[in-house]
């Protein structure tokens, strides 16, 4: 049998629930690391450090490699290309990279695929911007590159305040993607795993809900109107055909007057698919595994009636969730706690907890209660009246 050997480059948690994910099947991954404290690095004994963005330090990388695939897009794409034309197989490739690694090119794609996005316009400079926002002076900023987790994107509500912004943001070769906020009934992700043959499955739709574009509450099933989690299975796989992914892509969605709308695209693991280790057959993490080394994809069905992921974010006050980690685990001997190792630093992302239940609602409110334990006993009722104000505030001045 051929032993695979998987490079993945990148180090973070998401590549920790890659390997670990891996492990079953005896297939054995290598990451390209930055840090001796990434996530992946403290589970994962084979590694090497490097810059994703060294062409010299990919090349090195990749040659030990059957395929290569990604955890993030921040990374050499043009260097990736020739590697590529040298023979190094990456899955996705450099050139579907190219389309998601960069907010106006995705916009593009997402349009030539015949799929609805929102109303948005470029700002290379603050002429540009300024027009922009006198036509929707409630709007979003977004740095065409780099931004992520809600860092290089930026809420507005007049033209002067976004101008203000645009100082800051337009030197250099900055470019923004500039749309209006929209008032949208809800957030929902879809997430599809595509081999190279074309062959894919595609998980249940999500309802998911942002705070200060971090994704904090993911909840299955969506609670969408009737027809529209087939809809966006759909969109999904019309999106990874055109795209012609391979791996994994995640959909990010907005519920518009009734229609379902596309907002962003990653292609790896995400943030929104979590809730599938111990929810669904085969989780994102081993779909996309097998979807880039090219073996047949595993099932995508719950195994739950439903379920809820909340992500474990840091107070600004710093303390480290881990720290609670024996009181949250004997709260809700049910839950499944993740912690990813990360050093604990205000608003940073360390951890996620996912609970299966036979009602959506009651696993949301189960997983902020071991969330709530893991920030040192924060009832509960004000953690998530917290969130929600700032789900409102984030709206403010929409209509």
């Amino acid at each position: 049998m051929k032993r695979h050997r998987l490079g993945v480059v990148g180090a973070g948690q998401l590549g920790q629930m890659m390997h670990q994910a891996a492990v079953s099947h005896g297939i054995r991954i290598h990451f390209l690391a930055e840090h001796d404290g990434d996530p992946a690095v403290q589970v994962c004994p084979s590694y090497e450090f490097g810059s994703p963005q060294s062409a010299a330090e990919l090349g090195r990388f990749a040659a030990g490699c059957d395929v290569v695939t990604f955890e993030h897009e921040v990374v050499d794409l043009e260097s990736v290309a020739v590697l590529e034309r040298a023979g190094v197989v990456f899955r996705p490739s450099s050139t579907v990279m190219s389309s998601v690694a960069d907010k106006i090119a995705m916009r593009r794609a997402v349009e030539e695929a015949g799929l609805s996005v929102p109303p948005w316009r470029i700002a290379a400079d603050l002429g540009q911007l300024d027009a922009a926002l006198g036509a929707w002076p409630h709007a979003v900023l977004k740095l065409s590159r780099g931004g992520y987790d809600g860092r290089g994107v930026f809420m507005v509500h007049s033209l002067s305040e976004g101008h203000a912004v645009g100082e800051q943001l337009l030197t250099g070769t900055t470019v923004l993607l500039v749309e209006p906020l929209l008032a949208f009934t809800l957030e929902a992700a879809v997430v599809v795993a595509r081999r190279p043959n074309g062959d894919c499955v595609v998980y249940d739709p999500v309802r998911t809900m942002q705070i200060d574009g971090q994704c904090r509450q993911v909840v299955v099933p969506s609670g969408m109107p009737p027809g529209l989690d087939e809809q966006a299975r759909v969109i999904a796989v019309q999106a990874a055909e055109a795209l012609d992914v391979v791996g994994l892509l995640a959909v990010e969605l907005f519920l518009v007057d009734g229609g379902l709308v596309v907002n962003e695209l990653a292609v790896r693991p995400h943030n929104t698919a979590h809730h599938t280790i111990e929810a669904c057959t085969t989780s994102q993490f081993d779909n996309h595994v097998r979807a880039v080394l090219d073996l047949p994809l595993g099932a995508t069905g719950l195994t739950c009636v439903a379920a809820a992921m909340v992500n474990v974010i840091v107070d600004a006050d710093g303390r480290d969730p881990a720290d609670h980690l024996d009181a949250a685990l004997a709260l809700d001997p049910g839950a499944h706690v993740h912690l990813y190792g990360k050093t604990a630093r205000p608003n940073r992302k360390v951890g996620h907890v996912t609970v299966c239940d036979d009602d959506a609602d009651r696993a949301a409110a189960r997983a902020w209660r071991v969330v709530a334990a893991l920030h040192g006993d924060v009832p509960i009722e004000l953690e998530i009246e917290r969130q929600i104000e700032r789900q409102v505030k984030r709206q403010e001045g929409i209509g």
